[in-house]
Protein backbone atom coordinates (compact mmCIF):
# COMPACT_ATOMS: atom_id res chain seq x y z
CA UNK A 1 0.00 0.00 0.00
CA UNK A 2 1.38 3.47 -0.61
CA UNK A 3 1.82 5.69 1.89
CA UNK A 4 0.71 8.95 2.71
CA UNK A 5 2.19 12.29 3.46
CA UNK A 6 0.34 15.39 3.69
CA UNK A 7 2.69 18.32 3.15
CA UNK A 8 2.29 22.30 4.10
CA UNK A 9 1.61 21.72 7.54
CA UNK A 10 1.22 25.41 9.34
CA UNK A 11 -1.57 25.35 11.93
CA UNK A 12 -2.66 23.80 14.65
CA UNK A 13 -6.30 22.89 13.13
CA UNK A 14 -3.61 21.12 10.30
CA UNK A 15 -2.10 18.77 13.13
CA UNK A 16 -5.34 18.04 14.21
CA UNK A 17 -6.61 16.91 11.18
CA UNK A 18 -3.89 14.52 10.60
CA UNK A 19 -3.56 13.32 14.17
CA UNK A 20 -6.89 12.21 13.39
CA UNK A 21 -5.86 10.44 10.11
CA UNK A 22 -2.76 9.36 10.47
CA UNK A 23 -0.97 9.71 7.62
CA UNK A 24 2.89 8.40 7.29
CA UNK A 25 4.39 11.74 6.88
CA UNK A 26 3.82 15.13 7.89
CA UNK A 27 5.46 17.77 5.93
CA UNK A 28 6.53 21.62 7.60
CA UNK A 29 8.01 23.80 4.45
CA UNK A 30 10.83 26.32 5.26
CA UNK A 31 11.49 27.15 2.00
CA UNK A 32 9.51 30.08 0.34
CA UNK A 33 6.05 29.64 0.17
CA UNK A 34 2.95 30.31 1.57
CA UNK A 35 2.79 27.85 3.66
CA UNK A 36 5.79 28.50 5.02
CA UNK A 37 6.36 28.35 8.68
CA UNK A 38 9.33 29.75 11.10
CA UNK A 39 11.67 27.16 12.90
CA UNK A 40 9.58 28.50 16.24
CA UNK A 41 6.50 27.58 14.88
CA UNK A 42 7.33 24.06 13.17
CA UNK A 43 8.65 23.23 16.89
CA UNK A 44 5.05 24.03 18.22
CA UNK A 45 3.59 22.23 15.68
CA UNK A 46 5.78 19.42 16.12
CA UNK A 47 4.98 18.96 19.88
CA UNK A 48 1.48 18.45 18.79
CA UNK A 49 2.12 15.70 16.02
CA UNK A 50 1.67 12.47 16.72
CA UNK A 51 4.93 10.75 17.22
CA UNK A 52 4.04 7.79 14.70
CA UNK A 53 3.69 10.21 12.12
CA UNK A 54 7.26 11.13 10.69
CA UNK A 55 7.56 15.16 10.41
CA UNK A 56 9.40 15.91 7.10
CA UNK A 57 11.14 19.25 6.74
CA UNK A 58 10.92 21.03 3.16
CA UNK A 59 14.10 23.35 1.96
CA UNK A 60 15.54 24.81 -0.95
CA UNK A 61 18.92 25.98 -0.77
CA UNK A 62 19.04 26.10 3.06
CA UNK A 63 22.31 26.51 5.14
CA UNK A 64 23.14 23.25 5.79
CA UNK A 65 23.54 23.38 9.78
CA UNK A 66 19.75 25.21 10.09
CA UNK A 67 18.53 21.60 8.58
CA UNK A 68 21.15 19.81 11.15
CA UNK A 69 19.86 22.54 13.78
CA UNK A 70 15.93 21.37 13.66
CA UNK A 71 16.74 17.67 13.29
CA UNK A 72 18.74 17.60 16.04
CA UNK A 73 16.67 19.61 18.17
CA UNK A 74 13.84 16.70 17.24
CA UNK A 75 11.46 19.02 14.93
CA UNK A 76 11.79 16.89 11.97
CA UNK A 77 13.06 13.41 11.24
CA UNK A 78 12.87 13.66 7.51
CA UNK A 79 14.46 16.05 5.17
CA UNK A 80 13.37 16.92 1.60
CA UNK A 81 14.91 19.19 -0.62
CA UNK A 82 14.10 21.57 -3.54
CA UNK A 83 16.53 23.27 -4.43
CA UNK A 84 20.21 23.13 -6.54
CA UNK A 85 21.42 21.11 -3.02
CA UNK A 86 24.32 18.80 -5.06
CA UNK A 87 25.64 15.22 -3.59
CA UNK A 88 28.31 16.86 -1.60
CA UNK A 89 25.46 18.80 0.21
CA UNK A 90 23.76 15.73 1.01
CA UNK A 91 26.42 14.04 1.57
CA UNK A 92 27.41 16.45 4.58
CA UNK A 93 24.03 16.92 5.46
CA UNK A 94 23.70 12.76 6.17
CA UNK A 95 27.38 12.66 7.60
CA UNK A 96 25.65 15.56 10.41
CA UNK A 97 22.73 14.25 11.38
CA UNK A 98 22.17 10.84 9.21
CA UNK A 99 18.64 12.16 8.55
CA UNK A 100 16.59 10.35 5.69
CA UNK A 101 16.92 12.57 2.81
CA UNK A 102 14.22 12.80 -0.45
CA UNK A 103 15.41 14.97 -3.03
CA UNK A 104 13.02 16.49 -5.63
CA UNK A 105 13.13 16.42 -9.31
CA UNK A 106 10.86 18.23 -11.36
CA UNK A 107 8.46 16.90 -14.05
CA UNK A 108 7.91 18.98 -17.34
CA UNK A 109 7.43 17.65 -20.63
CA UNK A 110 9.96 14.91 -21.10
CA UNK A 111 11.21 11.96 -19.00
CA UNK A 112 12.79 13.45 -15.99
CA UNK A 113 16.47 13.17 -15.52
CA UNK A 114 17.64 11.34 -12.27
CA UNK A 115 21.34 11.36 -11.93
CA UNK A 116 23.89 9.73 -9.10
CA UNK A 117 22.82 10.71 -5.84
CA UNK A 118 23.05 10.04 -1.63
CA UNK A 119 18.79 11.02 -1.49
CA UNK A 120 17.25 7.73 -0.13
CA UNK A 121 14.04 8.60 -2.21
CA UNK A 122 13.52 10.85 -5.23
CA UNK A 123 10.44 13.31 -4.97
CA UNK A 124 8.92 13.46 -8.72
CA UNK A 125 7.13 17.29 -8.80
CA UNK A 126 5.39 19.25 -11.13
CA UNK A 127 7.99 21.61 -12.71
CA UNK A 128 5.56 24.77 -12.47
CA UNK A 129 6.16 24.46 -8.67
CA UNK A 130 10.23 24.89 -9.22
CA UNK A 131 9.40 27.90 -10.95
CA UNK A 132 7.17 29.50 -7.80
CA UNK A 133 3.90 28.50 -9.62
CA UNK A 134 0.64 26.18 -8.57
CA UNK A 135 1.85 22.69 -9.56
CA UNK A 136 -0.75 20.93 -11.62
CA UNK A 137 -0.52 16.87 -12.11
CA UNK A 138 2.05 16.19 -15.02
CA UNK A 139 2.15 13.38 -17.58
CA UNK A 140 2.33 10.19 -14.93
CA UNK A 141 3.56 7.94 -18.00
CA UNK A 142 6.81 9.93 -17.93
CA UNK A 143 7.90 8.09 -15.29
CA UNK A 144 7.76 4.73 -16.71
CA UNK A 145 11.32 4.00 -17.76
CA UNK A 146 12.55 6.07 -14.74
CA UNK A 147 13.59 2.65 -12.80
CA UNK A 148 12.44 1.11 -9.97
CA UNK A 149 13.93 2.71 -7.11
CA UNK A 150 11.30 4.29 -4.34
CA UNK A 151 9.97 7.56 -5.07
CA UNK A 152 7.46 10.08 -3.25
CA UNK A 153 4.70 11.27 -6.22
CA UNK A 154 3.40 15.01 -5.59
CA UNK A 155 1.76 17.45 -8.14
CA UNK A 156 -1.83 18.24 -8.54
CA UNK A 157 -3.07 14.83 -6.53
CA UNK A 158 -6.54 14.91 -5.40
CA UNK A 159 -8.55 12.01 -3.75
CA UNK A 160 -10.54 12.31 -7.43
CA UNK A 161 -7.18 10.98 -9.38
CA UNK A 162 -4.78 9.73 -6.68
CA UNK A 163 -6.25 5.96 -7.25
CA UNK A 164 -5.13 6.54 -10.93
CA UNK A 165 -1.83 8.08 -10.48
CA UNK A 166 -0.75 5.23 -7.73
CA UNK A 167 -1.99 2.42 -10.46
CA UNK A 168 -0.01 4.07 -13.52
CA UNK A 169 3.27 4.99 -11.19
CA UNK A 170 3.51 2.47 -8.06
CA UNK A 171 4.95 4.91 -5.99
CA UNK A 172 6.53 4.47 -2.70
CA UNK A 173 4.33 7.45 -1.13
CA UNK A 174 1.51 10.14 -2.81
CA UNK A 175 2.29 14.00 -1.81
CA UNK A 176 -0.39 15.94 -1.29
CA UNK A 177 -0.78 19.70 0.18
CA UNK A 178 -3.17 21.29 -2.67
CA UNK A 179 -5.30 19.07 -3.50
CA UNK A 180 -6.44 19.14 0.13
CA UNK A 181 -7.21 22.64 0.87
CA UNK A 182 -10.29 25.12 0.69
CA UNK A 183 -9.04 28.89 0.14
CA UNK A 184 -5.92 27.58 0.60
CA UNK A 185 -6.29 26.22 3.67
CA UNK A 186 -6.02 22.86 4.54
CA UNK A 187 -9.44 21.08 4.61
CA UNK A 188 -9.54 18.58 7.31
CA UNK A 189 -12.81 16.37 5.54
CA UNK A 190 -10.32 16.49 2.50
CA UNK A 191 -7.10 14.87 4.29
CA UNK A 192 -9.74 12.53 5.93
CA UNK A 193 -10.94 11.87 2.07
CA UNK A 194 -7.89 11.33 0.60
CA UNK A 195 -6.59 9.31 2.91
CA UNK A 196 -9.95 6.72 2.83
CA UNK A 197 -9.24 6.70 -0.66
CA UNK A 198 -5.47 5.61 -0.77
CA UNK A 199 -6.49 3.33 1.90
CA UNK A 200 -9.52 2.20 1.28
CA UNK A 201 -8.80 1.10 -2.26
CA UNK A 202 -5.12 -1.21 -0.70
CA UNK A 203 -3.29 0.65 -3.12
Amino acid sequence: MAKIKICGLSRAADIAAVNRTMPDYAGFVFAESRRAVSAEAARGLKAMLDPAIKAVGVFANEPIINVARLYADGVIGVVQLHGGEGSEYISELKRLCGCPVIRAVPVCDSPPVVGPSDADYILFDSAQKFRGMAGGAFDWGLLSGCGSAPFFLAGGLTSVNVIDAIRKTDPYCVDVSGGVETDGAKDARKIQKFIETVRGNGL
